[in-house]
């Protein structure tokens, strides 16, 4: 498209109340096996327009709640699609900076926000991300609200993104490296995230955690605590949003929400055990006296606030996404599951372990509860329960709803 100066195919897409001059993907994927966005000269996902629906609404919310005009910066930008939407869609935006180090990408985000009418609010940055984030860590440069979203780990940014943000900022980071933050590749999430991963079923959730622990940690460093507001899962990836607040005392408040999570792979008996500076259990596991595996050091504080996620949920009613049906679904799962232990049982793989059919997750979350004990769906799998039954009440409740009533 020669408009916007760029010398590979292009299209106008529609995301949002956006218009958005994107790589035509089709273009880039040789063969059915080809993942087209990573082919093409400007990375462009459209899977992740719920991401950046999620992340319009957080953004409203956290300008809600300090009640001013903000400034936003989104350091890997690509073609801008996340910024030009903060632009367009959130009120109460000051100005966003958006920045990418690929020239090609520059281009085109510079070009969508004068698509969109919003070059005005919008500086457009060719450089590297931490490079940027460190020119605005002086205080009266710094950022009310920081948008990484990386492809991999978001952890080479998170030290300059912190510094870069004032007191009571917003930090939102997605992580793609599900393979390490799920157990599968443990010693590169160890490298990466400072905690070891299980390959529970219960293993997106402790994703989010790994995540949220690599968060505090580093921003204690800089004598500064954070306040998980809101965290989803969906796809290829985790996402968390998080306040970060100033001081040494609120740095330590918030590395009282670190731990581990004991595990047990014989009877999925899962516990939490609070404390920067625990150890391994040489014990065994309560229910079956096998040996306890462990995942940490993590966050075991809440992964939303109430009243953020509240925020979330009147905005999305006011508005209308492509998506709209699924947002609210999902704000409604993480609303209703914010005061649930943690860790989930996965009802098939249950069943799978103690050879029953497998029946309704809701008949099953009904039946707990009509035994006194505490159950709700999850947001992280769609046959998941979150309850604080334990393991052995699990097997009981589900081989008596196998057997002739």
């Amino acid at each position: 498209m020669e408009k916007a100066g760029v010398d590979f195919p292009t299209e106008i897409v529609a995301e949002g109340q956006t218009r958005l001059v994107v790589p035509r993907l089709k273009a880039f994927a040789k063969s059915c096996s080809d993942y087209a966005p990573s082919k093409a000269p400007v990375f462009y996902n459209p899977v992740m327009e719920f991401n950046r629906d999620i992340a319009v609404l957080a953004l409203q919310a956290y300008q809600k709640t300090i009640e001013r005009e903000i400034s936003v910066c989104e350091p890997l930008a690509s073609c801008g699609a996340r910024g030009i939407r903060f632009a367009v869609e959130v009120q109460g935006i000051k100005k966003v900076v958006m920045n990418d180090i690929n020239e090609k990408a520059f281009v085109i985000a510079k070009h969508n926000a004068e698509l969109n009418n919003v070059e005005a609010k919008i500086t457009v940055k060719n450089e590297d991300a931490n490079l940027l984030l460190s020119k605005f860590g002086a205080p009266p440069r710094r950022f009310d609200a920081i948008d990484l979203d990386p492809f991999g780990s978001p952890v080479r940014y998170i030290d300059s993104a912190i510094r870069a943000l004032r007191d009571h900022g917003l930090i939102a980071l997605t992580a793609t490296d599900m393979a390490p933050l799920c157990g599968v590749h443990p010693k590169a999430c160890i490298r990466k995230y400072g905690g070891k991963p299980l390959r529970t079923e219960y293993c997106h959730e402790l994703a989010v955690r790994l995540l949220a622990g690599c968060l505090a940690t580093m921003a204690a460093k800089h004598e500064m605590g954070t306040h998980v507001v809101f965290s989803h899962n969906a796809e290829h990836y985790v996402r968390i949003y998080a306040a970060i607040e100033y001081g040494a005392k609120k740095a330590d408040e918030a590395l009282k929400n670190m731990g581990y999570v004991l595990h047990c792979f014989e009877c999925f008996h899962r516990e939490s055990l609070n404390g920067l500076h625990a150890v391994e259990r040489s014990g065994k596991c309560s229910e079956c006296e096998s040996k306890l595996s462990i995942a940490g050091p993590l966050w075991l504080g809440k992964l939303s606030d109430i009243r953020f996620c509240g925020l979330m949920q009147e905005e999305a009613g006011r508005r209308k996404f492509r998506q709209s049906e699924r947002i609210g679904k999902t704000l409604t799962l993480i609303k209703e599951e914010n005061d649930a232990p943690i860790g989930y049982y996965v009802i098939d793989k249950l069943c799978d372990a103690l050879n029953l059919p497998v029946p309704s997750v809701k008949k099953v979350a009904e039946n707990l509860r009509k035994k006194g004990f505490k159950s709700t769906l999850t947001q992280f799998n769609p046959k998941g329960l979150k309850s604080n039954a334990p393991s052995s009440e699990m097997a009981k409740l589900l081989r008596a709803m196998e057997a002739p009533q």
